[in-house]
């Protein structure tokens, strides 16, 4: 029996870190990240550097002092004695609040507009394309700006609301549309609502619980459950069958003509109004224009095989068509919640006071400290954004295409 010898294994030579193909990518990649910490590091001295010249300094003590501005629209408690970090919160929420509405009305316009405007109604699918390529293709500053317009000029002064001024209040004298905001109930927290909200946010996540359970049954046997009424009655019963047996924990605040002006109730300002419908209308029409291209990219043999199957049209749509255009509609929709919020910083336009305006304007402007600031609101956006991205992957990962 024949014997070979060993072949000997060279040792490693940092010659490989360039010409072996094993290691060649870890290197390139270990000297970018050295660079790029080198980069930063540089920018960072030469900025602490440039402020020590000007006689200022790093420093992020100025959200402890007192803000010294008032905020016209907000939501959790403030004064002009409050510090700059309440102020800055105050306009984070003011962000935040924006921002969700826009999101849920924008989907909602989107989600009916994409579908209409496939509509064999000619009449319907013409005013659609008209909305839709009409704010499309105007900035959306201008509908703001506009929607401000209309709600200041247009509405009635609250001096109307008199008898015989020829205003009137709507929905049994409980919402007052004026030229100074619009004024509606507010509730009235009494003993055991933090109850009352429990069971509405326990019902809540029933629904949600019943609705995948629907769905699952359904694809396992095909028997389709009444998800709708049972929906609505978990979303109704239970929290008015709580309201009564606690005794009516929260009460209802309405808004009463009082001198020149209405008091009581809640006040939704002008400046968020017009935001809010702007923001809406404008990413609504480009959500459209995504729900029409998700729907066209579903076969029309799709289609043709449901009805083949006696399913009637709303059925086809909600079973066939849309789960498979969802994953071609969810990617950009991210895009456009995203640009949403972001566009939200043009509330300083018509004085709607978000952090774009609180932070990185009139505290900046007291303090000085516009490095701070700006740094700041960056983070909060990039913050922000980020969470926004990362709830709607995780829903586009459980709707997209499960391979064996």
């Amino acid at each position: 029996m024949s014997t070979f010898p060993e072949t000997p294994k060279d040792g490693f030579r940092l010659s490989q870190l360039i010409y072996d193909t094993r290691y060649r990518s870890l290197t390139i990649q270990v000297v970018a990240m050295i660079l790029l910490v080198l980069f930063f590091s540089w920018l960072v001295s030469n900025t602490i550097q440039n402020l020590s010249d000007l006689g200022k300094d790093f420093y992020f003590g100025f959200l402890s002092q007192p803000a010294g501005y008032d905020i016209n629209q907000r939501l959790i408690e403030y004064s002009s004695e409050s510090s700059h970090g309440r102020a800055a919160l105050v306009g984070i929420l003011n962000t935040i609040l924006v921002a969700f509405l826009g999101c849920v009305l924008a989907t909602i316009l989107g989600i009916f507009a994409g579908v209409l405007r496939l509509s064999k109604n000619w009449l319907v699918s013409r005013l659609i394309a008209v909305y839709v390529e009409g704010f499309r293709n105007v900035p959306l500053l201008l509908w703001i700006i506009a929607i401000f317009a209309i709600m200041s000029e247009a509405m009635p002064q609250p001096r109307a609301f008199r008898e015989g001024g020829g205003a009137s209040m709507l929905l049994g004298d409980s919402v007052a549309v004026t030229n100074r905001g619009v004024y509606i109930p507010s509730p009235v927290w009494g003993d055991n609502s933090a109850i009352l909200v429990g069971v509405f946010i326990l019902s809540v996540i029933g629904i949600f619980i019943f609705r995948s359970y629907a769905r699952k049954r359904q694809e396992a046997t095909g028997d389709i459950l009444p998800v709708f009424w049972v929906s609505a009655a978990l979303f109704f019963i239970p929290s008015v069958l709580a309201y009564y047996i606690l005794g009516r924990p929260v009460s209802l605040d309405y808004p009463e003509l009082g001198g020149f002006n209405f008091k009581g109730g809640l006040h939704l300002r002008n400046s968020l109004i017009a935001l809010w419908l702007a923001l809406s209308l404008y990413t609504g029409a480009f959500i459209a224009e995504i729900v029409r291209a998700g729907i066209l990219s579903v076969s029309k043999g799709q289609t043709e095989a449901a009805y083949a199957l006696g399913l009637r049209p709303g059925r086809t749509m909600n079973l066939v068509i849309l789960p498979q255009a969802l994953r071609v509609i969810i990617p950009p929709l991210i895009s456009q919640f995203l640009n949403l919020t972001k566009n939200s910083s043009l509330a300083i336009a018509v004085g709607y006071m978000d952090v774009r305006a609180t932070l990185g304007g009139i505290t900046v402007n007291q303090t000085g400290r516009e490095l701070e600031g700006i740094l700041l609101l960056g983070l909060f956006y990039l913050v922000l954004s980020l969470v926004i991205s990362g709830g709607m992957n995780i829903y586009n990962n459980s709707v997209k295409l499960k391979e064996r």
